[in-house]
């Protein structure tokens, strides 16, 4: 009876544990049917021993079959799930029957005893056909950011490279239009101003030569207002109107005790000018010192202050401008060769105005508008025959004779018109009488140096000027185009005094 009621109970308890266990199955797959991951699980020998109904609905009822045949058609990848060591529970990326998969596998033990792997697949096909479009649509944005930069980068060079041709026109024009008092249209005055044109932005040293009267210092305002520089300081040093010793401090400067005077350390006009322009009229007549001191600036970009010893560094555009023969100086030994071929990188040669008669109408136009309104004359009618009286002179003094001829003219004129009684032309300007003149007093001057002729006939020149200008020494200075300063110190050198000449008058 015992052995029996044992047994039956065994039996009993052993139908409940079966119930137990096919309860806890039906429970654990109806919960895991219900979950929206798919869920495989997976033998040893890679077949499919259970799928969940969302694993069912995405590869269809599989079981029995391999995973390799059943999920990738036997074309199994590197990443593939059961590839991944048994005790891993990283989540990778897979691509299973053509859908983008998370994978997480999970090694357990059957209720059979069996030694299965649960795969739980994540469909991310969307989120993935999402980022290949952020990503698609991403890099079409880098693609056509890169052509739309390409095409600014273009589009800025091109700007620039129009800006700079339009800059290049508007100067040429502005030279044109506003030339800055250079008038006339002749073929000589168009080559100059295209020279100007040319040179002008450069920071090159511009040596500009012509004769007394033809408007040096106006091609050199020309050339400093259509450069870099037109911005900066721009100073004007005529050289012959001031003595050599006070040129030197003045262009120098000088340090305190250098002399009688100095008083403290002074700049001088380069230092004043550093970055910007300096023009030096009249180089032609400073003297070898000066030269020497000049050839240092040229040379180093550095001076030295009267009565100093350090250098200073400055940076200063020159622009020099002569009447005398450079060239011919250097031969005679009073110009420095060095200095000359510092100073001739860049030459613009003004034409005297008997070669480019042609703008003599243009000059006297404007001339005649010029002082009609300083002086408030009504004068608005100029005869044919007087600027044929205009083209037949030879204009030794150039535009500046021109200029003081209409000024004169305008100014004496006593009606609406400009008659020929009215034109007076300079007594100096008979250039054949002249040249005849020296002649005979270079003939008359046996047994003389050059030196001692020159001496003697600068003398003779400047007595016959103040005679002229009855003493007044603006006017001969001014006829003379030489610096007041100048102009006194030839007097005191040749022993001259204007208030003797004009008691003799």
């Amino acid at each position: 009876m015992t052995t029996t009621s044992t047994n039956k109970n065994n039996s009993h308890e052993l139908h409940q544990l079966r119930a137990e266990v096919k309860r806890l199955v039906k429970n654990w797959r109806s919960l895991l049917d219900i979950m929206p991951i798919m869920v495989l699980c997976i033998r040893n020998d890679k077949v499919i021993e259970y799928l969940n109904q969302s694993a069912q609905k995405a590869f269809g009822n599989v079981r029995g079959q391999t995973c390799a045949k059943a999920l990738c058609n036997n074309n199994c990848q590197n990443q593939c799930p059961m590839n991944m060591p048994a005790n891993s529970r990283d989540t990778i990326e897979a691509r299973i029957a053509d859908m983008h998969v998370e994978c997480t596998t999970v090694p357990f033990a059957g209720y059979n005893g069996d030694n299965l792997t649960m795969v739980l697949l994540r469909d991310i096909s969307k989120r993935k056909q999402q980022e290949n479009e952020l990503k698609s649509f991403n890099e079409n944005i880098d693609h056509i950011l890169r052509l739309k930069i390409d095409e600014l980068k273009e589009s800025e060079t091109l700007r620039n490279k129009l800006a700079r041709e339009v800059n290049l026109l508007k100067q040429k024009v502005e030279i044109k239009q506003n030339n800055g008092g250079i008038i006339g249209s002749s073929r000589k005055i168009r080559e100059l101003l295209d020279t100007i044109q040319q040179v002008a932005s450069t920071d090159a040293i511009v040596l500009i030569t012509g004769e007394s009267g033809t408007g040096k210092e106006l091609v050199a305002d020309l050339v400093r207002r259509n450069s870099q520089r037109h911005d900066k300081i721009f100073l004007k040093v005529n050289c012959s109107a001031i003595n050599e010793n006070l040129l030197e401090s003045d262009l120098f400067g000088y340090e305190k005790g250098a002399f009688t005077g100095a008083a403290m350390r002074t700049k001088g006009k380069f230092e004043i000018a550093d970055g910007g322009t300096i023009f030096l009229d009249e180089i032609g007549d400073i003297s070898p010192r000066m030269q020497s001191a000049l050839l240092r600036i040229l040379q180093s970009g550095e001076l030295i202050r009267v009565g100093g010893s350090t250098p200073i560094k400055v940076d200063v555009r020159i622009i020099a401008a002569t009447n005398v023969d450079l060239a011919k100086a250097v031969e005679e030994g009073t110009f420095r060769l060095d200095l000359y071929y510092r100073l001739n990188i860049i030459r613009i040669s003004i034409p005297p105005l008997r070669e480019r008669k042609e703008d003599i109408m243009e000059l006297t136009t404007h001339f005649v508008k010029k002082y009609r309104q300083v002086f408030n004359k009504q004068i608005d009618f100029l005869p044919h025959r007087i600027i044929d009286l205009l083209l037949q002179h030879d204009w030794p003094g150039n535009v500046r004779e021109l200029d003081n001829v209409i000024q004169r003219t305008v100014l004496m004129s006593k009606s609406n018109m400009i008659t020929e009684d009215d034109i007076i032309f300079e007594n100096v300007t008979d250039t054949t009488s002249n040249r005849s003149s020296l002649v005979d007093y270079i003939a008359n001057s046996p047994n003389k140096s050059l030196k001692d002729i020159m001496s003697a006939l600068e003398r003779d020149l400047l007595s016959h000027v103040l005679r002229e200008n009855k003493g007044n020494v603006v006017e001969a200075a001014k006829q003379l185009a030489v610096g007041k300063t100048a102009f006194y110190d030839k007097l005191k050198r040749h022993g001259l005094s204007p208030k003797s000449l004009k008691k003799k008058l």
